[in-house]
C-alpha cells in the first residue's frame, strides 16, 4: 500500500498499523465472525473515502463487490472493486476472444473502448471482458459481458465459449493511469475462446464499447506492437497468439521469457 493510503487508515479505529513490521491488521472483537467483520470494515472505510473524495481511483462512486482471493475463512471476504488497488489486493477478470476462420486464415474480433471510460479510454480490447463479481463465476461473467458489450446471445456463448486457462501478471500504475500513481495491481485473467461463424457479428450493446473490428492476425500483431491495447487485454491476446501457434520459438527470440511473464507467480494468496 502507498504511504498515503496507510496514513488514511491511521485516522480510524478500524485498523492496527505496525510501522516497524510494515503491516496493517483489521481489528476485530472476541466472538466476531471474522470474514463478516473484515468485509464490514472495508465497506466502512471505502464509504468514508468516497464521501470525503479522498482517492481519485474511487471516482467518488461505489462499485460492485468482489471476493478477495485467498481469504481463508468459512465465508468470503468482500471489498468494492475500485478499492482493490488501494490495498494491493489481487483482482480477477474474465476475457473472451472471439474469432472466425475463412479461406484467408484466422481473424479476431477486437473491440474499441468508449472514450468516456475511466481507464484506458479509446484503446483496443478483447472481444468482451469484465471483473469477476462476488458470487459470479468467471464463465458466468463471460456470458454476461458477451451480451452486454458485444450483443452475443447467451445460448451461443454457453455453447461455443471454452475456458483456455488463466494468465497472471502484476503492474504498477504509472503516467498513463488517471488515478493515483504507484499502486500495485496484481491480476488474474480467466481466458476464454469462442470460434464464430462468419455471419455472426459482435455489435456494441452498452456504452462501454464504441465499435468492433475484425482483425487479421498480422494487423493484431502490429496493433500490439504499437501498444494500442489495454495492458491486460494485450497480455491475453499474446497468450492467444501463442496458443494458436502464431507466436512460436522459431519467430520470437523471447518466447520463453514471454510465457513466463504471462504466468507470473503472484506473491499473494490466490485460492
Amino acid at each position: 500500500m502507498l504511504p498515503e493510503v496507510v496514513e488514511e487508515l491511521e485516522y480510524t479505529s478500524m485498523f492496527d498499523i505496525d510501522d516497524s513490521n510494515r503491516t496493517v491488521r483489521v481489528l476485530d472483537s472476541p466472538g466476531d465472525d471474522i470474514a463478516t467483520r473484515i468485509s464490514m470494515t472495508f465497506g466502512d472505510i471505502v464509504r468514508t473515502w468516497i464521501d470525503r473524495d479522498v482517492f481519485h481511483v474511487l471516482c467518488r462512486q461505489h462499485s460492485e463487490r468482489v471476493a478477495i482471493p485467498g481469504a481463508r475463512y468459512e465465508e468470503p471476504v468482500y471489498i468494492e472493486r475500485f478499492a482493490l488497488a488501494l490495498f494491493g489486493i489481487t483482482s480477477q477478470g474474465a476475457h473472451l476472444v472471439a474469432y472466425c476462420n475463412d479461406d484467408s486464415g484466422m481473424k479476431v474480433w477486437i473491440s474499441r473502448r468508449s472514450a468516456h471510460l475511466y481507464t484506458y479510454p479509446w484503446m483496443l480490447d478483447t472481444t468482451a471482458a469484465g471483473g469477476v463479481k462476488a458470487g459470479v463465476s468467471p464463465f458466468q461473467t463471460i456470458v454476461e459481458e458477451a451480451f452486454e458489450e458485444a450483443s452475443l446471445p447467451e445460448a451461443l456463448v454457453r455453447q461455443r465459449a471454452f475456458c483456455r486457462g488463466a494468465i497472471s501478471h502484476m503492474v504498477i500504475t504509472g503516467a498513463d493511469f488517471p488515478g493515483e500513481k504507484g499502486l500495485v495491481t496484481p491480476d488474474v485473467c480467466h481466458v476464454y475462446d469462442m470460434e464464430l461463424q462468419q455471419d455472426v457479428v459482435p455489435r456494441p450493446h452498452d456504452d462501454e464499447v464504441s465499435s468492433f473490428t475484425l482483425m487479421t492476425v498480422e494487423d493484431l500483431k502490429s496493433a500490439l506492437l504499437r501498444e494500442e491495447f489495454k495492458p491486460d487485454s494485450a497480455a491475453v491476446l499474446v497468450e492467444f497468439l501463442i496458443r494458436h501457434s502464431f507466436i512460436t520459438p522459431e519467430n520470437e527470440p523471447d518466447f520463453v521469457e514471454i510465457n513466463m511473464r504471462l504466468h507470473r507467480r503472484l506473491p499473494f494468496r490466490t485460492g
